[in-house]
């Protein structure tokens, strides 16, 4: 059933994209993309990604350079985390091992139409969407009551116990970075972390990008801002692919083997009242090589009303958002639109306004 419903969203599309990168078709026009659209493509600029050793956070030093990395680019890589080199491996291993199953056997855990958990590609929300060049295993692993375990891969058999493990760590480490941001900006430490609730979200998404013969048109990824609050990134370790927009030009963030990339997501832009960002990000596509990574997501818990810190509002810096629930509907929707989503909730008449 579940792979007769996933086929049916494709229907306007003859071949799957493993089956157009397997035979170097030219893409159709559902995945080709206005590479233009935001920023410059020029890449002889080359601007340098900040690392920041997450274990040294409790120096004063170290955290100035958190807040300046993320009110200035919203991004940076994180070393110092506690997890080894071969322990990361083995998280990039699984994957690929996963990605590369027989077809029907990834099709078990294919995701329904109209649901975002499971194997498959884009979900078809508009007739105007423009298609990823990917294909992802996204699976919900916090709260852990709300698991559905029947969309968590048999095969490889130890994939459960290495993504639950690894996504307790990443969990870890994106709630004390919450905390250090927000001593960050001289806040109660619990100034971040209490928006997200006692049950925040985190979901995982398990990234698959097939060679493409047409790279200067399609994307693995589309420009976008992530809905989250945290995304942690571990990246492939030999084939990059992942940009960000820094001065209106597209920068390649290197993959360096033992750090994860830390970038905010809209909420986090909005509970700092905009003083952290949230950075445009994109993934291109390879002629020559398969590229894998795999991303965890930290949302606060979708009734959670979230907005500006309210020590964070004054006559020089009035509030830059209306308060919001359930806005990762409200990012998603406006990615498959091309639209901006932070754009639809901010505040635009100050009058009322300290």
């Amino acid at each position: 059933m579940a792979r007769n419903v996933l086929v049916s969203e494709e229907k306007s599309v003859a071949k799957s994209v493993k089956e157009m990168s397997m035979d170097g078709d030219e893409p159709p026009s559902k995945y080709v993309v206005n590479l233009n659209s935001f920023g410059s493509n020029d890449s002889s600029t080359v601007i340098p990604i900040p690392i920041i050793d997450v274990s040294l956070l409790s120096s004063q030093g170290e955290l100035e350079k958190l807040r300046s990395s993320l009110s200035s680019v919203g991004c940076f890589q994180a070393i110092g985390h506690g997890m080894s080199s071969a322990y990361l491996d083995k998280i990039r291993e699984i994957a690929k091992q996963f990605f590369a199953l027989p077809e029907d056997e990834k099709q078990k855990y294919a995701r329904a139409v109209n649901e975002s958990e499971g194997y498959g590609n884009d979900r078809i929300v508009s007739d105007k969407q423009v298609l990823d060049w990917s294909y992802r295993l996204t699976l919900g692993v916090f709260p852990e009551a709300k698991r559905r375990l029947s969309l968590w891969p048999k095969d490889p058999s130890d994939f459960s116990k290495m993504l639950e493990e690894f996504s307790t760590k990443v969990k870890s480490m994106m709630d004390d970075l919450l905390r250090c941001m927000a001593r960050s900006l001289d806040l109660e430490e619990g100034s971040f972390l209490d928006q997200f609730g006692e049950q925040p979200i985190m979901f995982t998404r398990v990234n698959f990008y097939p060679r493409c013969s047409r790279p200067d048109l399609v994307l693995g990824v589309k420009p976008h801002t992530d809905r989250s609050g945290i995304t942690v990134l571990l990246q492939d370790k030999e084939v990059e692919g992942l940009q960000v927009l820094i001065d209106d030009k597209w920068t390649n963030v290197p993959s360096l083997p033992d750090a994860l990339v830390v970038n905010l997501g809209d909420q986090m832009q909005i509970m700092s009242n905009g003083i952290f960002k949230s950075i445009m990000h994109r993934v291109v596509t390879n002629t020559e090589k398969l590229r894998m990574s795999v991303a965890m997501f930290n949302e606060p818990q979708p009734e959670n009303e979230i907005g500006p810190v309210e020590s964070l509002i004054d006559e020089t810096r009035p509030r830059l958002y209306r308060n919001v629930k359930n806005y990762g509907d409200i990012n998603y929707r406006c990615y498959q639109e091309g639209k901006i989503a932070l754009e639809t909730v901010k505040v635009t008449d100050h009058s009322d306004q300290k």
